[in-house]
């Protein structure tokens, strides 16, 4: 339990320290904790009054257990933005828990807005991204080891083992975005032509209607 601790240590303090360059602006206050029922909008959330800000603002326990597993892929991911921490506006970090099950796979992805590191909390991992040169770079990871996927790039995780696995994330944004690559592509609202997606790929039409009815969110 201590080690787990403090290896979420590490991984926030490096979260931190990444910050000089994160791809969130700079904070001009010391702090700026996020008011998301305003009706005006910018780039991240306004302020809110700092007479209202207490210790809630800045606290979350959402990461302490692993998440329920219940959908196709095999794995959840249970965020720890400026959703779920309003202190965390204009800071430039945010964390993330994804939990695996015995042969789960946390699908090609990116996060637009920010750099990811992980920390094996259990299990065993096949990890990788791609570059904009179509290269594959990828590793196993075990528990206590750690592993980066750059800013934008497309990247995967699976667990290789029989039994569940963990990671702790981290990100130099307060809310990098996720965008995992087909569901964007093929249950977009409005949806993306099936010639489009047909021409891509490389498939008949009729291939585009199963993996859309495949991937068509459950009712």
């Amino acid at each position: 339990m201590m080690a787990d601790v403090l290896a979420c240590l590490v991984i926030f303090t490096t979260a931190i320290f990444s910050s000089a360059v994160a791809s969130d602006p700079d904070s001009l206050q010391d702090l700026c904790v996020a008011a998301p029922t305003s009706d005006k909008k910018v780039n991240g959330f306004l302020c809110k009054d700092e007479a209202n800000v207490t210790a809630a603002d800045f606290t979350f326990d959402g990461l302490a257990k692993p998440g329920l597993v219940n959908n196709s892929f095999g794995s959840v991911a249970k965020p720890a933005n400026v959703n779920q921490i309003p202190g965390l506006n204009t800071l430039g970090v945010s964390m993330a828990r994804i939990d695996y099950a015995p042969g789960g796979l946390n699908p090609p992805h990116t996060h637009p807005r920010g750099t990811e590191i992980v920390f094996v909390l259990e299990g065993e991992l096949d990890v990788g991204f791609i570059t904009t040169a179509n290269k594959l770079i990828a590793k196993t990871i075990k528990k206590g080891e750690i592993f980066l996927f750059p800013k934008g790039l497309v990247h995967f995780q699976k667990n290789n083992g029989d039994k569940p696995a963990s990671v702790i994330a981290a990100f130099n944004s307060q809310f990098p975005g996720t965008q995992a690559i087909a569901p964007t592509l093929f249950t977009a609202t409005p949806p993306v032509p099936d010639d489009v997606l047909a021409i891509a790929f490389q498939v008949g039409s009729k291939d585009i209607d199963k993996i859309k009815a495949k991937l068509a969110p459950k009712k």
